[in-house]
């Protein structure tokens, strides 16, 4: 498939996406979309509501990606 092909597709999906869910939400908290990225990821391993208590610590020790990055793991 050609790239300017799976643009195209990418946006039908996109847009019947919109009108199905044209307000779509998530229990997870988030401000940004990095950190709706880390939290979606960690909701994979435990419960939302379990998520939403260790991510405000979270962010606040590393407020950055690259903060996170470099941490010590």
């Amino acid at each position: 498939m050609r790239v300017s092909s799976l643009n195209v597709r990418a946006r039908a999906v996109h847009e019947r996406l919109a009108r199905r869910y044209p307000k779509p939400r998530t229990e997870l908290t988030w401000t940004t979309p990095w950190e709706l990225l880390v939290a979606t990821i960690l909701s994979a391993q435990c419960t939302d509501a379990r998520v939403n208590t260790v991510t405000p610590e979270l962010f606040a020790t590393w407020k950055s990606v690259d903060q996170m990055a470099e941490a010590e793991p």
